[in-house]
């Protein structure tokens, strides 16, 4: 119980991290929860209580604020200051964790509230603050970004010499009932999904590069193990500019995501009308950011557990050389959201980012992914990562398949 531990940020992942990282109490010791909003921390608190027995303690925080942040930290005594907050909040946190001298965790990558875009440079440029710290940032410790990290690096590990296309598949199967709900914070969600496709292939000599697209302009039919064949869009996805630094081999590599109809259709509606917009328009006197006044029009993401119904599928899909011969796998994890709830009481996709956050806590904690300066997932072992993972909850499987077969039925 030497240990202590900030949680920062009380929405649906906020819940299933406070939750867990109860359950391994021993590890995380005395637990912190922090939000703008004191009433959801409290909220957490007393379902973590009567749950698991553990006392959680809780505080308000501005997390745009360094010096609340460094006041926060400093009051804590915290060891580990794990950020399920917006991502539009990593770099204050990552800021105030230097100058208090202590360990950072995110699962998600910087955003700027004014720019729709996804990348790690911000992040990645604070590496010589955190080394003179002398301490470790973990950057994206959820699912995807982070188990598929990991699930890259036990691929590169285990079963290839060369990897040389990976196709990451995000898939919810789950049903809320509701014409339309975004699984996760709607800005963050409507966002990502309304932004230009991106991915990295290498061209005939050799030179990676970017390559563009329009919004689901790329569409494959693909046959997930437990759920079977659904919609899968590219997308641009931020692990994808770490892997492609870190995996040996690698000729392209591209991200999709499940839609249903009925999704893609409101969203496109919204667009069409303006409401998916970033930038202040003028109303009855007013300045309003229109993904705003979306965002609190639309059920809260933390409201989805009770109603949410049906499974996630989330995986690589890897084909590559092993002694000489092609080689094709799939490493997935498939989770059902009614026993996410019955859990930690979070709907699936809530469950699989908080969880794998808890575990890269623990392992920083424990000293087994040790380091100076800021990283990525796949830069450690991913052994205990993969261990911790059938631990605490997200048991996954390897599909070995033949080496020119994919699961594509389109």
């Amino acid at each position: 119980m030497s240990n202590k531990t900030l949680i920062i940020g009380a929405g649906g992942v906020g819940n299933v991290v406070a939750f867990k990282c109860a359950m391994n109490v021993e590890t995380f010791g005395e637990i912190t929860l922090a939000s703008r909003t004191l009433s959801k921390c409290d909220a957490i608190a007393a379902n973590v209580k009567k749950k698991t027995g553990v006392n959680l303690n809780t505080l308000k925080v501005d997390a745009d604020s360094i010096p609340e942040l460094i006041e926060v930290i400093k009051d804590t005594q915290a060891d580990m200051v794990i950020n399920v907050a917006l991502p539009y909040q990593d770099l204050t946190i990552m800021d105030a964790c230097t100058q208090c001298g202590v360990d950072y965790l995110d699962t998600a990558n910087y955003e700027h509230p004014d720019t729709a875009k996804f990348e790690y440079k911000e992040q990645w440029a604070r590496d010589d603050q955190f080394k003179e710290a002398n301490i470790m940032g973990l950057l994206g410790s959820g699912f995807d970004p982070g188990v598929t990290n990991v699930f890259c690096a036990y691929a590169q590990k285990h079963y290839f010499d060369e990897i040389h296309t990976i196709d990451i598949l995000d898939c919810n199967a789950g049903d809320h009932g509701y014409p339309f709900a975004t699984n996760f914070n709607p800005e963050i969600n409507l966002r990502e999904v309304s932004a230009k496709g991106r991915y990295w292939q290498k061209n005939d000599n050799g030179e990676g590069k970017w390559i563009e697209t329009n919004p689901m302009e790329i569409k494959q039919v693909w046959d997930y193990p437990e759920i079977g064949p659904k919609d899968s869009y590219l997308l641009y996805h931020e692990e994808m500019e770490s892997l492609v630094k870190h995996i040996k081999g690698l000729k392209r590599i591209r991200f999709f995501m499940t839609f249903g109809e009925s999704y893609l259709s409101h969203m496109k509606c919204l667009e069409n009308v303006g409401m998916l917009g970033i930038e202040e328009v003028e109303h009855k006197g007013m300045k309003i950011v229109p993904m705003e006044f979306l965002a609190t029009l639309l059920p809260d993401p933390a409201s989805l557990g009770p109603r949410t119904k049906g499974k996630t599928n989330i995986g690589i899909f890897a084909k590559g050389i092993k002694d000489g011969q092609k080689k094709t796998i799939y490493i997935y994890q498939v989770s059902d959201h009614e026993q996410c709830y019955a859990e930690v009481m979070s709907q699936g996709v809530s469950y699989t980012t908080g969880v794998p956050a808890m575990i890269g806590a623990k392992l920083l904690l424990e000293g087994k992914w040790q380091g100076k300066g800021v990283f990525n997932m796949e830069e450690f072992d991913p052994d205990p990562f993969m261990e911790e993972l059938n631990r605490q909850g997200l048991p996954w499987k390897v599909m070995e398949l033949d080496e020119d077969e994919d699961r594509r039925v389109d």
